[in-house]
Formats: C-alpha cells, structure tokens, sequence
C-alpha cells in the first residue's frame, strides 16, 4: 500500500484483503464493499471525488452489473438513455426544478455555474488554459496536459472565462 499511495481499513484472510472493507485509491476515488483474494469481488460502490458513484456487484476484480450516479442524482441508463438528446435539451437540474423565467439562461447542469478563471475554459472536468495547455480539476489539482485535438476541442466548444462582443460593434 506504501508503495502505490493506496489505503485499506479491512479484513484479511491467509494476508490477503478479504471481507468487508474500504478501499482508497491515490485518485481519492474509494471503494466500500466486498473483497475477496485482494479484488473487488461480490457487492462494492465506488464512490468518486466529483460526488459521483458506481453500485455493482463484481467478480474477482470487473464489475459484472452496475449503476453509475452523477453527482447531481442522475442515474446513467445504458440501454433507456434519454438525457439530453435531440428531443429534451434541457439540463437534468431542470427537469428536476423547472426552467428559468424567459430572459434567464442556465448555461450549465450546475446553476449558478463555476466561475471560471480569467483566460480559461471549462472543458467539464475542470479548467483549462490554453496559453499553458494543462487542465486542473476544479479544486486546482493537475489532470493532464492537453493534445492537439483535445485542445482544438476545448478552443471550438467550451465556455469561456471572458466575455466577446459579437455582432456589430459601434464606431468609436
């Protein structure tokens, strides 16, 4: 566990993590459920550090059924998925609570959303900044460094942390 940043609150058999128990990964990410020979095996959640998880039954290490929960209560349905497609565009927050009054615009899932920092973009899993091309995660931790698809993605879809006038322009 020293050695790959992990921590286990558990039961062992022979030495080996069996039973019920906890299990935090170096991402932050924790299981709780059931182990068996050192894997995830039998019923166990996921639970990830952006409030979403994943309840699954699993066998010697893979999830064999399950269901994923976005943070704001939204349950992933593989085979039904109906959210946000070409007939609903509407945020799950508004269909939970209702649209805004006409003139009031939800630009996101999250209302009022992040503000993001000055020159960046929210490219959905945290901030990203172009001049640098590295994303960090919303509390500012390091994610990844951005390809050149990834970034011309980001430039071309995400919001932005600035405002453009757009449109005509009035002389000066």
């Amino acid at each position: 566990m020293e050695y790959t940043g992990s921590q286990y609150i558990g039961e062992y058999v022979d030495g080996r993590m069996e039973g019920e128990a906890e299990y935090l990964l170096p991402t932050e990410t924790k299981y709780v459920g059931e182990m068996k020979d050192g894997m995830f095996h039998g019923q166990g959640t996921l639970y990830f550090p952006n409030g979403s998880r994943y309840d699954a039954i699993w066998e010697k290490g893979l999830a064999v059924k399950g269901t994923y929960t976005f943070s704001d209560g939204l349950q992933y349905d593989a085979e039904h998925w109906h959210y946000c497609d070409g007939y609903d565009r509407r945020f799950y927050t508004e269909i939970c609570n209702g649209l805004k009054p006409a003139g009031i615009s939800q630009v996101t899932n999250m209302d009022p959303p992040r503000k993001i920092p000055e020159g960046c973009y929210d490219c959905g899993d945290g901030f990203y900044d172009p001049v640098t091309r590295i994303i960090k995660d919303y509390r500012n931790r390091f994610l990844r460094n951005a390809d050149d698809d990834e970034h011309e993605w980001i430039i071309k879809t995400c919001r932005k942390g600035w405002d453009e006038i757009v449109g005509h322009r009035p002389k000066l």
